[in-house]
């Protein structure tokens, strides 16, 4: 029993839990013709709710069957008021009840409530006739008690506050019948026609309201010869089906009626009583057809009544009833309306989002008013049906502005008549754009291609991002990202237009320096809260031919200068020296190409084009001046090409001993003032050092018979002239690594030593028996079986005599000399010429080799 019980409750429960949201009826009583803005009564009591329910939930009414808002509700009081005039008259015409019913809805959530306002009638009418004058002939011979139908008065009120009584005008032939149900004249004593033709008696109807109302009219009655049968219908009802928007000139019913009397007194004639007289039907007055005159609606008006009046030739008549019944066709097609609708919505709202309410109505009654509403397919909203004629519009999956910004939603209601009718609306709902998209680059990088020595401002390239966002969340804005390049800001080589994404050269850019570097942009919309994206824009800087080659040797350093040793016995292709230089632009503008562009002897050497190899072109001769003179000239093949010159000084000789004393290459006044001293000295004295030339010829005499030195093209190239930053490069001009190099002296400083490496020759002269300071080494260094003891003793006199001042003196102007004859003082050579020994390819100390 306990479980049959819990069952048959929870079916309960399950039942009512399945009922829409329809709530209790309101019902209220009002008189008609209540004063506007009148209080009926207060919702929100009646509801038991608070007045912020009411208006947070926006509360209305919508009143059926007409488009007519007759009350209204105060959303700050919930009180509800008289909005429109109220008829009962007008609104019910006869019936005896009057009730208007509304629909009470409320949203979020929807609620819906039943109104009722009962309209009572007040005694606002007062009771009228058709018209102000009626007459009615009536023969001379008419029986007493004869009795004449009269035309009720009209009195749109109900109830006691219709018509309730009749008071006819005393006189002495006519009373009221005591009928209830019509009015009658009743002949109370008989005409006569000769007495009194004709009189007017005063009919006046009472109603039963408070304050009484009344109406009159004159009843005007001529005295006639007689005719004592008045017309009889048929039937004193006729009723009539007719569907509404019936053809013009249908026949809806006969009426028939006869008249006893014969001849003019038998003839009948139909009338429409003047109360019926409408645009709606006529009557053919002989035969008595009552057709469509006009246009019928149900919906405007579903029941006829009219008066058939027939009336004799002699002017006597009689009234009957035609009822007409207004049957119902689907000719009206479903009405939508829009109760409540949100025109923009942002994108991001959720599922199931109640975008309107809507109502859907047919004027229509039975099943074809019956309706249906629907929507277009494949877009993201459904009609969800709450109950009546209610359906909400919902969203069904997430919208996307940047896919669809736009949506037209047409509403379609069709009703179930037949032919079924239908009906449509459409809504335009825009979809309300979020910061939901960050901009996107058109590509995943750039690259950008800029030739070194740009101008400042120049642009490099262009970058570009898309934000399919609306207005400020699809604006896009782009910067620089924080960054080095070289240890110095990225914001110093470049900036970016944040409105046009234009990258522009802050600086003027040096391939040298640098060859390429990254630089990342970030795009930025507007939106809130800003969203963003990165690319990276790759900077490529290429070379212009811009630096000059750079001579690594010969350098020129100060006052000093190179000089290279050439073999007496160099023969045709030999490798003299090489001019190494190297150019710090890269490509073609760094292809070095070597020329001569002016020498002392413009047939003996060569130089290599691309290599920088100085060559003799033939067998040096003995013809040949000792001293050559070459300037070189270095080219780039860049655009224009630029170049670089030096000066090569080549010593034509075979050993160390021939090669001219070296002096510092500075020329001042001072050099020339003691080599004219010198030479004065030396010729003042000449005669008496007649001996020591002889001495000095024949030593030099003894060293020519000495073999040749071997110099097979070793040159001497300091390896202190290579920059640590250059490399080694077959085909721009540099030292290749094929060649080798074994020893060097300078004689470009004047404080560093004599510095010896091995030789490519035994012959060659080793480094701990040069130069020497005893005469007898002197001459161990040049053999020991081709001087004679002579010759030895001689120069072994020479640096031995010290015992006065006097030979001292010859000595050192003996070496003066000797220095005057076979070479140029240093200082008369151009700047930057230095001397070479060509002993072992090396540079010669002038200041060591003086000393010596």
């Amino acid at each position: 029993m306990v479980l049959k019980l819990f069952l048959v409750s929870l079916f309960w429960a399950c039942f009512f839990a399945t009922i829409p949201a329809v709530y209790g009826d309101l019902s209220y009583s009002v008189p008609e013709e209540i004063r506007l803005h009148s209080m009926i009564g207060n919702i929100a009591k009646d509801l038991g709710l608070d007045t912020r329910t009411i208006s947070s939930r926006k509360a209305r009414l919508d009143f059926e069957g007409t488009n007519k808002q007759f009350c209204d509700i105060n959303l700050a009081t919930g009180e509800l008021t008289v909005s429109e005039r109220i008829d009962r008259e007008a609104l019910c015409g006869n019936k005896a009840s009057c009730v208007l019913k509304a629909d009470l809805i409320m949203e979020n959530p929807f609620e819906l409530h039943r109104v009722s306002l009962n309209v009572h009638d007040i005694n606002d009418n007062s009771p009228t006739f058709i018209s102000e004058l009626t007459k009615i002939e009536i023969r001379e011979s008419t029986e007493k008690g004869s009795r004449f139908s009269l035309e009720e008065a009209h009195d749109a009120d109900m109830g006691l506050n219709a018509v309730q009584r009749y008071i006819l005008q005393k006189n002495e032939n006519f009373i009221l019948s005591p009928d209830q149900n019509k009015v009658v004249l009743l002949l109370e004593n008989k005409l006569d026609r000769e007495k009194q033709k004709n009189m007017n008696l005063t009919l006046t109807a009472y109603d039963g309201g408070s304050p009484q109302r009344s109406g009159t009219v004159v009843i005007h009655i001529i005295v006639l010869d007689a005719n004592d049968n008045a017309p009889v219908f048929s039937q004193t009802v006729y009723k009539a089906s007719l569907p509404e928007n019936a053809p013009l000139d249908t026949v809806v019913v006969k009426v028939s009626a006869t008249d006893a009397d014969e001849g003019i007194n038998g003839d009948v004639t139909y009338y429409l009583g003047r109360r019926s007289q409408s645009d709606a039907f006529s009557i053919h007055s002989l035969t008595g057809e009552v057709r469509v005159n006009g246009p019928i609606d149900f919906e405007e008006k579903t029941l006829f009544e009219m008066t058939v009046e027939a009336k004799d030739g002699l002017g006597l008549n009689s009234y009957a009833k035609v009822i007409i019944d207004v049957t119902d066709v689907n000719d009206n097609a479903p009405i939508i309306d829009i109760k409540s609708f949100s025109s923009q919505i942002p994108e991001n709202v959720p599922r199931e989002y109640e975008l309107a309410i809507i109502n859907v109505k047919d004027r229509d009654s039975g099943i074809n008013s019956k309706v249906y509403c629907s929507i277009q397919k494949h877009i993201p909203f459904k009609l969800v049906h709450s109950f009546k004629n209610y359906y909400s519009l919902v969203t069904t999956e997430q919208l996307d502005r940047e896919l669809v910004s736009d949506y037209n939603i047409t509403i379609t209601a069709t009703d179930e008549g037949s032919p079924p009718l239908s009906s449509s609306k459409t809504v335009h709902l825009t979809v309300a754009d979020i910061n939901d998209n960050p901009p996107v680059f058109e590509e995943q990088s750039y690259s950008a291609h800029v030739t070194e020595n740009n101008k400042p401002g120049s642009t490099l390239c262009s970058v570009a991002a898309r934000d399919p966002d609306w207005r400020q969340n699809g604006t896009v804005v782009y910067s620089l990202l924080p960054g080095e390049v070289n240890g110095a800001p990225v914001s110093s080589y470049v900036s970016v237009n944040g409105d046009t994404g234009v990258i522009h050269a802050v600086r003027a850019f040096d391939y040298e320096q640098f060859r390429s570097f990254k630089v990342h942009v970030m795009a930025r919309d507007n939106g809130s809260p800003p969203l963003s994206s990165n690319v990276t824009v790759n900077v490529f800087i290429s070379d212009m031919n811009d630096n000059s080659p750079q001579i690594l040797y010969p350098t020129p350093e100060g006052n000093s200068f190179m000089t290279e040793l050439v073999p007496k016995a160099a023969h045709a292709g030999s490798l003299v020296s090489k001019v190494i230089a190297v150019d710090a632009d890269s490509g073609q503008n760094a292809w070095l190409s070597y020329h001569i562009v002016k020498s002392t002897d413009p047939g003996l050497f060569t130089i290599g084009l691309h290599s920088g190899e100085i060559r003799s072109q033939r067998d040096v001769s003995e013809s040949d001046s000792m001293k050559q003179n070459l300037i070189v000239s270095v080219k780039d093949n860049g655009q224009p090409p630029l170049s670089a010159t030096c000066s090569m000084y080549l010593l034509i000789s075979d050993n160390l001993a021939e090669v001219p004393e070296l002096k510092d290459i500075s020329y001042d006044e001072r050099d020339s003032k003691l080599t004219s001293y010198l030479i004065i000295a030396l010729v003042s004295v000449s005669t008496f050092f007649l001996t020591f030339i002889i001495i000095v010829l024949g030593v030099r005499f003894c060293r020519r018979r000495k073999p040749r030195l071997l110099f097979d093209g070793a040159v001497a190239i300091p390896s202190g002239y290579l920059p640590p930053n250059y490399a080694d490069v077959d085909g721009t001009g540099t030292l290749r690594s094929t060649y080798n190099y074994d020893g060097y002296m300078t004689t470009g400083s004047r404080t560093s030593d004599f510095k010896f490496v091995s030789s490519y020759n035994d012959n060659t002269l080793p480094a701990d028996q040069t130069l020497r300071k005893s005469p007898t080494d002197l001459c161990d260094v040049f053999g020991d079986s081709d001087v004679s003891p002579e010759v030895s003793f001689a120069i072994q006199s020479l640096f031995t005599v010290n015992t006065t001042l006097f030979h001292h003196s010859l000595v050192w102007l003996l070496v003066f000399f000797i220095i005057g004859i076979q070479s140029e003082p240093c200082s008369a050579l151009p700047p930057g010429e230095q001397c070479k020994d060509d002993f072992n390819g090396g540079h010669l100390d002038t200041k060591h080799f003086n000393t010596c």
